[in-house]
């Protein structure tokens, strides 16, 4: 690639890509690809002959939208150093009662430009639900969908899981071209598929390859199980289609790897699997209920390999599966009885040889679900029953917090506050109406800085550690901030109902 058309592709990124999301792994790029009727029995040709992929890309072409998201101006309050405001401005550091110092920080509020980015999405619904990738929409103020007839509708965010990078949109339609979904389970390595989206601005592009692996894991997503494949996957693809010869969906494009940024070879895909289970909960709870095994571990091959490199030899038995270095305390695992240095070799009667496969089963299951867990112990073979929990250990729904748990009300701190107080950002708990903040003792007038060690300068801010921390292994706030006194105060606030 010369000089010039790296600098195409580099320009291109914000004005066709939602999140360039850049993972360097063996000297290459994990690269986001954002920018930017039953159907008939299609034969398959006689070995040695051309696959018609024309039925498959007039058959998709239709549902894969072009999404643009835009991120209005904001007024943000950044920080700077200056290692002589505190000292000039008390010079006794407080010792007289004056504020509590900066650290030789100040702040000063600067305004962001608008941002307008690009991706694609793939219609579900005929009534408008759209299957995109949650890098193309994460931050995004507006959402602007336009169809293939050149169409364009308002969306809105239904849910969105960082985990699997996916996410669930919807605009008011009806009778709309939504996609056949096929079971990804079901597609074989060198199989063709299309992809189809909209890279770097070219609007209603298929490019056509084959399925070169599954069952992929590159470590840029909580859970991967990813489809490899050929067909080209450039910048704008993000949220498009992956289809098969029948025109049907068996993968959302997520990513590409590649050195340059554009497409070598070697693209991947979220199968339709996990896809159906994140929208499904998305719909009905509103985020992901993620079912945990409990266990820590790697695949077996790779963890023999790293024992040579420390000159032991290692023999369990088989040099596929999962080798379980940790058994999480109170989890699926240690309840079903599974200790350390067992090796996982099937899920439900289906062979585990991966971690990318144990992760595409788990995606499909709920808390609560129950499965035959098949692992080997000294070299002999045992299944038992285990009981899948949610990180939170238990089997209970996990649903999002809204800051109406909190019983409180708030607002960003005056311009007085911040002189008297000597300090840059807050929100003020300006009314306590009982609930959680009641319960932990926080009163009203205090001053609200850090929540679970994230700055807090902005509702919205508060507002995500909320919704972040309910959802987690420990549902809890831990507050920092300062009383009206200028004293400082920590409280830790639980979420989970007891």
């Amino acid at each position: 690639m010369t000089d010039n058309m790296k600098k195409i592709v580099n320009v291109a990124t914000p004005a066709f890509c939602a999140v360039a999301l850049v993972l360097s792994v063996a000297a290459f790029n994990k690269t986001n690809a954002a920018t930017a009727s039953p159907a008939p029995i299609v034969a398959s040709a006689p070995a040695g002959q051309p696959v018609d992929l024309t039925y498959a890309a007039e058959k998709a072409l239709p549902s894969v939208v072009y999404i643009k998201s835009v991120q209005n101006s904001k007024v943000q309050t950044i920080e700077y150093s200056d290692p002589f405001e505190d000292f000039f401005s008390d010079p006794f550091g407080g010792f007289f009662g004056r504020g509590q110092g900066n650290n030789g920080k100040r702040q000063r509020q600067v305004q962001t430009p608008k941002r307008a980015a690009a991706g694609s999405g793939v219609i579900i619904s005929a009534d408008g639900y759209i299957v995109t990738n949650n890098h193309v929409v994460d931050g995004a103020d507006e959402l602007t969908v336009s169809l293939t007839d050149n169409k364009e509708y308002s969306a809105r965010i239904i849910g969105t899981d960082k985990t699997t990078d996916l996410a669930l949109i919807k605009i008011d339609g009806k009778n709309l071209p939504a996609i056949t979904i096929a079971n990804s389970d079901d597609v074989r390595v060198g199989e063709w598929v299309l992809a189809v989206g909209n890279p770097l601005g070219l609007n209603n592009t298929v490019t056509a390859g084959i399925i070169s692996a599954k069952a992929r894991t590159l470590g840029a997503n909580g859970v991967e199980s990813f489809i490899q494949t050929d067909a080209a996957i450039n910048q704008g693809n993000s949220g498009g289609a992956l289809v098969n010869t029948r025109g049907e969906l068996v993968g959302i494009n997520a990513m590409l790897y590649s050195q340059t940024g554009s497409n070598i070879g070697y693209g991947f895909a979220i199968p339709t699997t996990i896809m159906n289970k994140v929208v499904d909960d998305l719909k009905q709870y509103g985020n992901v209920q993620r079912a945990m095994i409990g266990i820590q571990g790697t695949d077996v091959k790779n963890y023999v390999d790293a024992e040579k490199e420390k000159d032991k030899e290692v023999d369990l038995g088989t040099m596929e599966g999962i080798y379980v270095a940790k058994v999480v305390e109170d989890g699926a695992a240690e309840a079903a009885g599974l200790k350390e240095g067992d090796v996982i070799t099937a899920v439900d009667g289906q062979k585990v040889t991966k971690f990318g496969e144990l992760q595409g089963i788990l995606a499909k299951k709920r808390p609560g679900d129950k499965v035959s867990l098949t692992y080997l112990r000294n070299k002999k073979s045992h299944t038992v029953s285990a009981t899948l929990k949610n990180e939170q250990g238990n089997t209970k729904v996990v649903k999002n917090a809204d800051l109406d748990v909190l019983g409180g009300s708030f607002r960003a701190i005056t311009d007085a506050q911040k002189e008297q107080l000597n300090i840059g950002y807050g929100l003020e708990v300006i009314k306590i109406n009982g609930g959680k903040l009641k319960d932990a003792g926080v009163p009203k007038g205090f001053i609200i800085q850090k929540v679970n060690d994230q700055s807090i300068k902005t509702i919205e801010d508060l507002q995500d550690v909320v919704k972040e921390a309910s959802t987690s292994k420990e549902p809890v706030l831990y507050i920092q901030g300062i009383y009206p006194t200028g004293k400082k105060g920590y409280f830790a606030v639980p979420l989970a109902n007891e």
